[in-house]
């Protein structure tokens, strides 16, 4: 069957119409316009990922960083958490774990830009959404323009531009990005005096950006002075609700930025003050797309591999042009005063663990690869080494929109500049399996695919009039993936025999089964089984086949005992009301590697020399522990049994 295209409809490209854009002391330019982002006059598609560096241990900074940027990431995105700073009125500290300057140097150290959130609220679910109690108990309305609080938050801006000053894109390090504020969608005065106050202060870069979602018009906020940043989950651990919720949205080819919109096409676009958030002016840019999920205590969630890659697939397509993910590396909250997780006791809507921030993240709160990773490199590649091919071109529409609900339609779309491009194809839908489809014949503009099967879970990008050299590469059935010298890598799609036609010359057939490779005048083709892409690794500016060691169980004794001493977290463990705390005594032999805690639980709590290590609520992943969190220590773990009262995978 023909699956054919919409017309390609080009729409203007407007520059310098943001106070947006900078250069670095070698005279480079990173520029906004109402499309895509440009370095040095070239256009780029950023990734971009969130890693709290006070959710870890600064010695392990450096080893984290580096597989962040091996897995395709060139810019870090950290919250700054102003409680975990200030969290005693007047008392500061940016020391140890808390020390952003150091954390962006050892960023800068590793080849990764940062993006700064901050704040001063960030949510990022912290107490109090980061700010401190102590601010709670002014006088005056927070987040607002009234004196005594935009006093408090230039004293807070001061005191992080203190510590990162000379480390801004313009001072040649490697700042190039702040957000201001998180989720404040409808108070454009504050934004704008928010980001003028940090301004007076020394804070430069090129890219300011806000929350973009809001309701079905688009957050609010100074239109000329940001960027607006779009997000999308592939479950909602925070609605209220313990049932399934309606079928993810982000995994259908709809191009609407706000996910609160989708499916909202008969209403107006226009607030009834004639506010439309203008889209038109800004790229797409993502600083949320789910790389996990953090589940909450009635709301546990378990997101596959493929919910992810599938969904940041789609955002691609859709016309994504910085793919942003949260989080894509996991944290371990830490204790001060008070535990500092967002809870009901707080005034929040929910519960979350003590410490474990693990958000089954890309890579875990300790450091472990999930499948993920390797999935979301694949676009991550092919971002970096095409992205000034794909950046200007513009998405368009199937024939026919195949909703998140339809089982049974091929999902695609194409980007294109109206001579060739790529064309984009979902056979993922988290909660629904989709049927197979037989023969499916792409006819984007003037191009003929030949026929082939799409089965199974499978999401992938395939390039159609793609200029390589002095070669035009008319179609190929293998995802396109990255450049490694004159050599020009595909990945063979489970299911798709790899085709590759070249203008004027034979096409030629590979087997996908094996890493082959073939000339085509002056361009070299290789094509690697799939699950050999997702061992592509550019290291030391090498593109390389990695295996990536995995981290050794140690052996871990469990015994049943009585209870050692009172928990000093019981309203914790008992969430779901009065309930029986059970101990067990734990014990490993070595410090290497980890553990799997495999005890049926509600709510656990790990102790190590009487102090908490480590908790969670129970999902369907593993619990796994470093084994040197316990190693040489007396340790008890602290349990409530299973609860039939949340929400977990059918």
């Amino acid at each position: 069957m023909e699956y054919r295209f919409q017309d390609y409809a080009p729409t203007p490209l407007l520059r310098g119409h943001l106070n947006l854009g900078g250069a670095n002391p070698a005279g480079e330019r990173i520029e906004v316009t109402s499309r895509y982002f440009e370095r040095g006059g070239v256009p780029c598609i950023p990734v971009m990922g969130e890693y709290h560096f006070v959710r870890d241990s600064r010695e392990n900074w450096p080893e984290e960083l580096s597989k962040i940027r091996a897995g395709g990431v060139n810019i870090v995105s950290t919250y700054l958490l102003w409680i975990y700073h200030e969290e005693t009125e007047g008392e500061f500290d940016f020391t140890g774990d808390r020390d952003i300057r150091a954390f962006v140097e050892e960023c800068q150290r590793q080849g990764l830009e940062v993006f700064l959130r901050l704040g001063p609220w960030c949510h990022g679910e912290v107490r109090n959404g980061g700010l401190p109690d102590w601010l709670l108990r002014k006088p005056f309305k927070l987040r607002d323009n009234n004196p005594g609080y935009m006093e408090k938050a230039r004293i807070w801006y001061r005191r992080v531009y203190d510590e990162v000053k000379g480390l801004f894109y313009r001072d040649g390090g490697p700042v190039v990005g702040i957000q201001i504020e998180n989720e404040l969608v409808n108070a454009p005065e504050h934004l704008l005096a928010l980001k003028k106050l940090a301004r007076e202060i020394g804070f430069d870069v090129p890219i300011w950006t806000v929350t973009g979602w809001n309701s079905r018009f688009g957050a609010r906020f100074p239109v000329d002075e940001f960027t607006p940043v779009f997000g999308g989950y592939a479950d909602a651990p925070w609605a209220q609700t313990t049932q399934e919720l309606p079928l993810c949205t982000h995994h259908a080819f709809n191009p609407e930025r706000n996910d609160s919109a989708v499916g909202m096409d008969l209403i107006g676009t226009t607030a009834p003050d004639g506010w439309r958030l203008p889209y038109e002016r800004y790229p797409f840019a993502t600083c949320e797309l789910g790389g996990g999920i953090q589940p909450t205590h009635h709301r546990r969630p378990t997101i596959s591999p493929m919910d992810v890659y599938a969904m940041s697939l789609v955002k691609l397509g859709c016309g994504n042009n910085l793919i942003g993910y949260y989080m894509y590396h996991g944290g371990t909250n830490k204790l001060g005063k008070t535990t500092l997780q967002e809870s009901k006791a707080t005034g929040y809507p929910n519960d979350l663990p003590i410490l474990n921030y693990d958000f089954q993240a890309p890579i875990s709160q300790y450091g472990e690869f999930r499948e993920q990773y390797g999935l979301l490199n694949l676009l991550h590649l092919f971002a970096q080494d095409f992205g000034d091919i794909l950046a200007p071109m513009e998405h368009t529409a199937a024939e026919r929109f195949v909703p998140e609900t339809d089982p049974d339609g091929l999902r695609y779309a194409m980007r294109t500049d109206g001579e060739g491009g790529f064309v984009f194809v979902n056979h993922h839908q988290r909660h629904l399996t989709l049927t197979d489809i037989e023969n499916v014949e792409l006819r984007p503009l003037n191009v003929r695919f030949p026929a082939f099967d799409v089965r199974g879970d499978a999401a992938f990008i395939l390039p159609f009039n793609l200029r390589l050299g002095r070669e035009l590469l008319e179609w190929a059935t293998a995802q396109l993936v990255c450049r490694e010298g004159g050599q020009i890598i595909f990945a063979a799609v489970p299911g798709i025999r790899p085709r590759f036609k070249l203008r004027g010359r034979e096409e030629v057939a590979l087997d996908g089964e094996r890493d082959q490779t073939f000339s085509a005048g002056a361009v070299e083709i290789r094509c690697v089984p799939w699950d050999a892409a997702l061992r592509l690794r550019r290291v030391d500016g090498e593109i390389r086949l990695v295996d990536a060691p995995a981290a050794p169980d140690a052996a871990l004794t469990l015994s049943d005992c009585p209870e050692p001493f009172t928990p000093p977290y019981l309203d914790e463990l008992r969430l779901a009301g009065e309930r029986e705390i059970r101990w067990k005594r734990l014990e490993v032999a070595e410090a290497r590697g980890f553990v799997t805690v495999d005890v049926p639980f509600d709510t656990a709590q790990i102790y190590a020399d009487g102090a908490l290590a480590a908790d969670k609520f129970a999902d369907k992943l593993p619990w796994r522990v470093p084994a040197s969190l316990l190693y040489g220590k007396v340790c008890y773990l602290a349990y409530t049994a299973p609860w039939d009262g949340a929400y977990r995978e059918p």
